[in-house]
């Protein structure tokens, strides 16, 4: 079996390639081809930007891949949503698409822009807010450097932003919320029917979701004396409960656990204080749940 995967190209390019690594799949992508390789026998890989993706899993030129939640409505794609991963170009995480407009113009809400031009790279997804929000103006579909447009090419935009901070450079005011966005496994209706290679689609989305939910957590080994126990447990948070094994000495436990990598450098120093010895902060790979 044969299965073909697409991997988003342009920004979300790197960030796709280093969770399936941690999720144990090396992606090799060489400067000129769009065929990366795979240490896969199973899986084919194609670049494909992120913006196409739906359009081509629908139409079965790939049986699965990842793309934006946005992507997936901005094309009206017919595709099976197999799991929604929360990752970005920077980090973990959504990403919005908002409506800016010159901070010190006259455009201070949607209903402001009746018969006015708005640029974007999402035109459906504009079209559609417009209508809800039952505002008449035009849109104007942009190849990019969408915020450099107004105020002399268009009176306002609908662009995807993390931090707005690229928005507020270019002098413009986040003034509405279209939309929030997190990147999506999706799977092409043929494929997901095919039992062979659901199983390996949802494999594989089990080892991507690990590899997230391990991101921001790191594990924690120890040693305590056993009427040290409780003062250690109090301090220690734990994904659920921490595992207690016997040493050779019966008076000593090792503890074995798995805690938000932000609370490290806190929790430290308390379980040391409460007798906790032998302390190893370690990485992770994958947690499943």
């Amino acid at each position: 079996m044969k299965i073909k995967l697409g991997v988003p190209k342009g920004s979300l390019q790197e960030a796709t390639v280093a969770l399936f690594k941690k999720a144990g799949f090396n992606i090799n992508v060489t400067e000129r081809s769009y065929f990366p390789s795979i240490d896969d026998d199973e899986i084919e890989c194609m670049l494909i930007r992120a913006q196409e993706m739906a359009r081509y899993v629908e139409d079965g030129v790939l049986d699965f891949g990842l793309t934006g939640i946005d992507w997936v409505k901005e094309n009206d794609a017919d595709v099976v949503k197999v799991a929604d991963l929360i990752y970005s170009k920077r980090g973990l995480g959504k990403v919005k698409w908002v409506l800016a407009a010159p901070a010190d113009g006259d455009i201070k809400s949607v209903k402001d822009l009746e018969g006015k031009k708005i640029a974007t790279e999402a035109v459906n997804l504009a079209k559609k807010y417009l209508k809800k929000n039952n505002v008449n103006a035009e849109v104007e579909f942009s190849w990019g450097a969408t915020e450099v447009k107004p105020p002399r090419l268009a009176d306002a935009i609908i662009e995807i932003t993390e931090t707005g901070s690229s928005l507020r450079a270019n002098n413009l005011k986040i003034l509405d919320t279209v939309m929030e966005s997190n990147t999506v496994l999706i799977a092409n209706k043929k494929a997901w029917e095919n039992l062979e290679k659901k199983k390996k689609i949802e494999e594989i989305a089990l080892l991507l979701n690990g590899a997230i939910e391990a991101e921001e957590k790191v594990g924690l080994m120890m040693n305590v004396k056993e009427d040290e126990l409780k003062k250690v447990l109090e301090v220690l948070p734990a994904l659920k409960k921490p595992t207690i094994s016997k040493l050779a000495d019966n008076k000593w436990v090792a503890i074995n656990t798995i805690v938000d990598e932000r609370v490290v450098r806190e929790i430290i120093p308390k379980l040391k204080k409460a007798g906790a010895q032998g302390i190893v902060e370690y990485p992770l790979n994958k947690v499943i749940a």
